[in-house]
Order: C-alpha cells, then sequence, then structure tokens
C-alpha cells in the first residue's frame, strides 16, 4: 500500500486508520442523481487503488476516457467506545464528493484541492464492520469549476494537463474523545521574540486544563498550563528571552530561514480533572515576511528570491505524489540547483510537501486553481477554497506569499471591468483578512490591481540565434520604468485606473527552455537548446539578463520539471538532471550572489 505517512503533520495525533489501498470503483455515466443511491443497485465493476485517480497509472486503471460521476466502495472495521467520536478524513477528492456511511446519508464537500472531515458516529451501526460509499462529480467541460492546469477539453494541450476525477489525496479515519482540540493557530512575532498560540476545543467546561509544551531539538524550553473559561484558549510566550544570539542580530539565531530552518515542537495536552483526553502535536517556525521601499524581506533581512516554477505533477500518479519522499526529493533537487523556493502553480499543495518544505527550509508560493470563466458561480467556488486554504495551511512557516489570480485567468476582462477589477480586491482583502502574517500577489503576471508584489512574466529572451530579442528582453528588465512600460505580449502591466506604486518587482514567470534529450522531437517550450552546453548557455542569458536588472529583487524560473507535452523543466518528468545541477547552482550564485540585492536609487515613493 502507497501513501502510508501520517497526513496531517501540523496536528498530529497517535491513533490513526489509513483508508489508503483498494477500493471497488466505477463509473456512473448515466449521472445518477444521489437520491437514487447508485451503489445499491448496481455491482462495482472495478477496484482502483486510493488516492491515485483513474487516470493515473498508479490507480491500477490508467484511463484517460472522461467520465464526469465515479463511485467508491469500501469496508472498514471499527468497534464503538463510549465517549469517543470516529472522524473520517478526505485529504482531497476533486470535485464534489457525497459521503454514506453504512448506507446513510453523511454530507458532501464541493472543492478540488482542500481537505475536509465529518463526525461519522451518528451514522455508525452496532456492527463491527462498516461500509463507506463516495460519489464524485468532476464536470469535465465545466469552465465555473476551479480547475488550475487540468484540461477541460477532455485531452491535454499547451499548457494543460491530464486531469484529476476523485479521491486524490490520503483518506483516513480518527477515532477521538468528544472533548477535544479542535485547531491550533501560531503567531510568531520575531521583533518581540515571541509566539502566540490560539486554540479551541470541542465545547467548553471549568474543569479543563490545556497543557502546552514548546521544545527544540529534542529539550523542552517551557511548559504553560491554561483553564479556558470557554471553549477557546490563548497565550504568548516570549522564546528569545532577551538572548541576542536567539535574534537574528549576528546570524539566523532562532529564527527560520532557507539556510537554517529553525522548528519548534508543540504539544498540546487536554486534561479534564487531571486525566488526558486529547493530545496533539504540531509544530511551528519563527519567521516574518513584510516589503518594505520596492524589497521583500525575511525576517527583516532582505531576501532574494530564487524560485521555480513547480507544476506538482508526476509521471505515474498526476496530482499525487507516488510517494512521500517523492515531496522532500524535489524540493531537495531543487535546492541543488541553487534555488530557495518555489511557486506551486495553479495547485494547493498535499500539507506533506509544505511539511518537507518546513523542514529543508523552502520558501513556498501558495497558489489555487483558477476557473476558466468569470460567473458568480465561480467566485463563490473560489472564495470558499481560499478560506479553506488558508485555514489548513496558515501555520506552515515555508509559505510567505499567496497569489489568488494568475494571469488573469477567470478575470479575462480585468483591464478595464470594473467587476472584475472588485473581484481581485475582494481576494487580496479577503486573504489579508484571513491571514496578515504574508503577502499577496494579488494577479500575477500583469492587469494588477491593488498588490503586495508586481509579479511580471516574460519568456521573451529569444533563442541563441536571435540577438536583438535578447538586447530588448535585458533592457525591458533594467528599470522598473520600463519592466512597467513594456509589457509582455499585449498584456498591461497594470488594469486600468491602478499604477505602480513602489511594489517589489518580482520577474515571477521566466525562462522556459525546452531541452528535448530524448530522440523524439515532441514537446515544446517557450525557446530551444539541443545540447548540455546549448541549455547552459541559454539558462545564462536568462539569469545574466534578470541580475542586470536594478529593480527585480527576485525570479521564478519556469520550471521545475518537464510536464507532458511541456518540456521546458530543469528535470525530466521522472525527476532527472538534464544537465550538472552543480552548473545551474553555479549560474544561479555567480551572477545573483545569496547575499546581493538589486537596489534602483530611482524607485517611486
Amino acid at each position: 500500500m502507497l501513501r502510508t505517512e501520517y497526513p496531517r503533520p501540523q496536528f498530529k495525533r497517535k491513533e490513526w486508520i489509513n483508508l489508503n489501498g483498494q477500493w471497488t470503483f466505477d463509473y456512473d455515466d448515466t449521472n445518477t442523481g444521489l437520491k437514487e443511491e447508485w451503489w445499491k443497485k448496481h455491482d462495482f465493476s472495478q477496484t482502483i487503488q486510493v488516492p491515485f485517480a483513474y487516470q493515473s497509472q498508479l490507480s491500477g486503471i490508467h484511463s484517460l476516457t472522461p467520465h464526469e460521476v465515479v463511485w467508491y466502495q469500501r469496508q472498514f472495521k471499527y468497534q464503538f467506545q463510549n465517549n469517543e467520536d470516529l472522524l473520517l478524513h478526505f485529504g482531497a477528492v476533486d470535485y464534489l464528493a457525497t459521503i454514506w456511511v453504512d448506507g446513510q446519508l453523511v454530507g458532501s464537500h464541493t472543492g478540488g484541492e482542500t481537505s475536509f472531515t465529518f463526525n461519522i458516529t451518528p451514522y455508525l451501526t452496532e456492527l463491527q464492520n462498516h461500509s463507506l460509499v463516495v460519489r464524485v462529480k468532476d464536470s469535465v467541460k465545466d469552465e465555473e469549476q476551479p480547475r488550475g492546469k487540468q484540461n477541460w477539453v477532455g485531452h491535454s494541450f499547451s499548457i494543460f494537463y491530464t486531469g484529476t476525477t476523485g479521491i486524490w489525496q490520503t483518506v483516513w479515519l480518527e477515532p477521538v474523545s468528544k472533548h477535544r482540540i479542535t485547531s491550533l493557530k501560531f503567531h510568531p512575532d520575531i521583533d518581540q521574540g515571541t509566539i502566540n498560540i490560539t486554540g479551541q476545543l470541542s465545547d467548553s467546561s471549568s474543569d479543563r486544563t490545556v497543557n502546552i509544551t514548546i521544545s527544540k531539538d529534542n529539550t523542552k524550553l517551557t511548559k504553560i498550563s491554561i483553564e479556558p473559561e470557554l471553549n477557546d484558549f490563548e497565550t504568548t510566550v516570549n522564546l528569545f528571552d532577551h538572548h541576542i544570539f536567539r535574534t537574528m542580530f549576528h546570524n539566523d539565531g532562532w529564527t527560520w530561514t532557507p539556510t537554517h530552518p529553525t522548528l519548534f515542537d508543540c504539544e498540546v495536552d487536554l486534561t479534564e480533572d487531571g486525566l488526558s483526553q486529547d493530545e496533539v502535536k504540531s509544530y511551528f517556525g519563527m519567521r516574518k515576511i513584510h516589503s518594505e521601499e520596492g524589497s521583500i524581506y525575511l525576517n527583516n533581512r532582505p531576501i532574494y528570491q530564487k524560485l521555480v516554477l513547480d507544476q506538482g505533477y508526476w509521471p505515474k500518479g498526476l496530482l499525487t505524489a507516488p510517494d512521500d519522499n517523492d515531496f522532500k526529493r524535489d524540493i531537495e533537487m531543487s535546492k541543488k540547483m541553487g534555488f530557495n523556493g518555489c511557486r506551486m502553480h495553479q495547485k494547493v499543495e498535499d500539507p506533506r510537501f509544505l511539511y518537507w518544505a518546513d523542514r529543508l527550509g523552502y520558501l513556498v508560493w501558495g497558489e489555487c486553481a483558477a476557473a476558466p470563466a468569470f460567473t458568480n458561480t465561480a467566485i463563490s467556488r473560489t472564495i470558499i477554497e481560499w478560506e479553506e486554504i488558508i485555514e489548513r495551511d496558515f501555520n506552515h512557516p515555508s509559505i510567505i506569499t499567496w497569489v489568488p489570480i494568475n494571469e488573469s485567468w477567470g478575470v479575462p476582462q480585468i483591464h478595464q471591468d470594473l467587476k472584475q477589477q472588485h473581484y481581485a480586491q475582494t481576494l487580496y482583502h479577503l486573504i489579508h483578512t484571513l491571514d496578515n502574517t504574508r503577502l499577496v500577489s494579488s494577479n500575477d503576471g500583469w492587469e494588477q490591481t491593488i498588490t503586495d508584489i508586481c509579479g511580471i512574466h516574460n519568456y521573451a529572451q529569444g533563442n541563441a540565434n536571435e540577438p536583438e530579442k535578447y538586447k530588448y528582453f535585458v533592457d525591458t528588465l533594467s528599470s522598473w520604468q520600463k519592466l512597467i512600460a513594456q509589457p509582455p505580449g499585449s498584456w498591461s502591466i497594470f488594469a486600468k485606473g491602478y499604477h505602480y506604486t513602489g511594489q517589489p518587482i518580482v520577474l515571477s514567470e521566466c525562462g522556459g527552455i525546452a531541452y528535448k534529450k530524448a530522440s523524439d522531437d515532441q514537446g515544446w517550450g517557450y525557446t530551444t537548446a539541443s545540447s548540455d552546453e546549448d541549455y547552459l548557455k541559454a539558462y545564462t542569458r536568462v539569469i545574466k539578463g534578470i541580475a542586470n536588472s536594478r529593480s527585480i529583487v527576485g525570479f521564478c524560473y519556469t520550471q521545475l520539471c518537464d510536464v507532458e507535452q511541456e518540456v521546458n523543466g530543469l528535470l525530466t518528468y521522472d525527476r532527472h538532471f538534464k544537465v550538472d545541477p552543480n552548473k545551474i547552482r553555479e549560474i544561479n550564485d555567480f551572477f545573483i550572489p545569496a547575499k546581493v540585492l538589486p537596489v534602483d536609487e530611482n524607485l517611486i515613493d
């Protein structure tokens, strides 16, 4: 059975039951209504390996034929215990999931990228063997549905890839006390050296105590006990405690950075009359991100971001990584090439990826899949998704930027349409309302309204035999005036009525050099190279052009690996380096040393 690791590393309990593995499965091309309870009248004709979508090889089915409605079924064992609830968790199901337990309708969830949970205790029979049925509807051609890089025409093309229908992250059970901890949030303040911890309980009682233990490197730092009056609690701990070497005054101290990703372990125990009711393990990092005078600061120090675009696809698993180590390996390979982070593109990635980013020191720009169309339905679906994203991923120190819109996807008339401009501003303010600790690149690429980062996409470097194109590319990057005045293609950098106000400028998509090492010539990129030497020269041209800019404070190279017909990755689709990674790192570090930050003395106020 694949994907056996604990699926929720930020909120971990000892007891859990993994439901990954073999389920019975079938298509329902008649699009049977929910009330008909299709599974009661039909025999399932196939088996599938959860959590892999039927389109993937690892599912055991590997069919690319679109099916809008699919059904899953399996049995599980559980003996009911007094004063206990059984929670059913889904990491992610694309798109509309409806669940039955022991023949009873439990509920449904809409949204293809975020986690959801049901308390199934009221639906369990007294038997030890229980049935679980899941119906999933994934409308292949519905352009109001957030789908990101999943195609909506029935086949891969251009920058759009194979779709994912159904369960694509871990399914699991969790027996818990009826009196339990339901949430934890960490709010670091490196300026004061404190960590503020807030949480909620399932109910309130005057006889309960919340015990919080914070440790570092297996050494206990402090323990706090709180007697909540209601069903929430809050405490603030001075971690730095006036110790200068814990701050960033001389070095990274106890802060979280890509070079020293210091993490603190946190155990929270809920007791009642001295008896433990619930225990949760989590972790946090002391990290601050802000912008000031055209630069981006990590822990009050300017940081030059060398990011790589990550589509989060695997040849055998599609959106689902075959193994937990695949997340770790992707980050390690990226860092080996000299990158300090990624922009996770049009996908909300598995929490296990974010766990490894936290552990290994890897900056992440978090993004959400876009719906192609602009309608009230698409708006509502996207807003709900963002609320769930931030609730799930708030505690990960690796995430430093949110990207609610990419290249005007889902808002095609935003340049002059006031309604679409208001929607972009709504997402910007909503995200800051839910999370005031991170930056927001509101419409990354062009046609921006209100934004913390001016994200610009530019692939216009040309091939080696096109010197005039390259000269133009370098010139347009040279200053903020030219970056803003020379938009890529036909799009303005800011929407009508908006203008540049001194935000940090990040070249948040660039490069895209196609290097086809295989014998066939299928696939595409923005420019091409035909040998290791040509590829390294082409990569050097891009990075050198960026380094010559006096205004760019970071870049995101397209992309980490090839994906299906798109062969502009630094790695092949099956994760092999195309060229010596040390040479890529040498280029990155030579032209843009870690400690050097371009500064434009003419930056506007």
